[in-house]
């Protein structure tokens, strides 16, 4: 197992509770519930940064006009193909 730091942290009473009510629900101790959150909020801020650099550089370089239509097209195509009732 990879070396691991402790720490200690104050929460506010009801933010306890509820997070005793979650581990309790899922098993987990308080070490996994707060390493489980720490590393969901970091993969979530991760996730952020990459659609704003996307978003970003798509403002910069949009779609061009044949690049939309190719886009168009091939949805159709693959659409064409699906069994409607």
């Amino acid at each position: 197992m990879p070396k691991s730091g402790k720490i200690a942290i104050s929460l506010p009473e009801e933010v306890l509770a509820a997070v005793e009510v979650e581990r309790e629900a899922s098993g987990e101790s308080r070490s996994e519930f707060f390493r489980r959150a720490a590393e969901t909020l970091l993969r979530l801020r991760r996730e952020h940064e990459m659609k704003e650099r996307y978003m970003r550089a798509y403002e910069i370089i949009p779609d061009t006009h044949e690049e939309i239509e190719a886009a168009r097209r091939a949805a159709s195509d693959i659409l064409a193909g699906e069994p409607w009732e």
